[in-house]
């Protein structure tokens, strides 16, 4: 018997490429309306996570880099990776201490997402994170990043504006406004 994958059977497979981050798997299939087709799946091997740091004056923290798949300069939320088997809050602590050099005393997951779930299993999750302390930051040595600290409605307004593009970032964001706008910040924000 052929393996199902819902209404799709899979006649063969085979990796295509690997890496330690993601492995990209050719599959050979019948599809839901019975014809012969391909698909290809992208695994990853992190869950991807994203932290909305504020601080006491209603500022919030943004990392700018080069992004290699589009080759456009992205501003996003402080974000990352963290393995499977591993809690996504610590690795959202690592990461935002890595990028930002910022700690945060208080957490709360905002959302989880599945994205590009046409050709990948990537799964992310975010958090807000307030009761914030600074330090120095500590990158990964392969990114050049530029960090800025900006009032949170001057953030949303770049997502409006189209100038934050991430998706992880554009959700995160709009689900912190939308916290803000029912009044459910689990603190003052001015």
């Amino acid at each position: 018997m052929k393996p199902r994958i819902g209404p799709w059977r899979v006649t063969g497979e085979r990796v295509a490429y690997e890496n330690p981050w993601i492995r990209v798997t050719h599959h050979d299939v019948i599809t839901p309306s019975g014809t012969d087709g391909i698909y290809g799946k992208v695994h990853y091997k992190n869950w991807a996570v994203g932290i909305i740091p504020v601080d006491e004056q209603g500022r919030t923290y943004l990392v700018g880099q080069h992004r290699f798949p589009l080759d456009q300069y992205s501003w996003e939320i402080p974000e990352g990776g963290g393995a499977l088997d591993f809690d996504p809050l610590e690795a959202a602590a690592r990461e935002l201490e890595e990028e930002t050099g910022v700690r945060a005393g208080k957490w709360k997951e905002l959302v989880q997402a599945d994205l590009s779930n046409s050709v990948s299993d990537e799964r992310a999750i975010a958090f807000l994170a307030w009761e914030l302390t600074s330090g120095p930051a500590r990158p990964d040595p392969t990114e050049e990043l530029r960090v800025r600290r900006l009032p949170l409605a001057e953030v949303f307004e770049m997502v409006a504006a189209g100038e934050i593009r991430d998706a992880l970032s554009v959700m995160s964001l709009q689900a912190v406004q939308l916290m803000e706008v029912r009044g459910q910040l689990p603190f003052p924000c001015t």
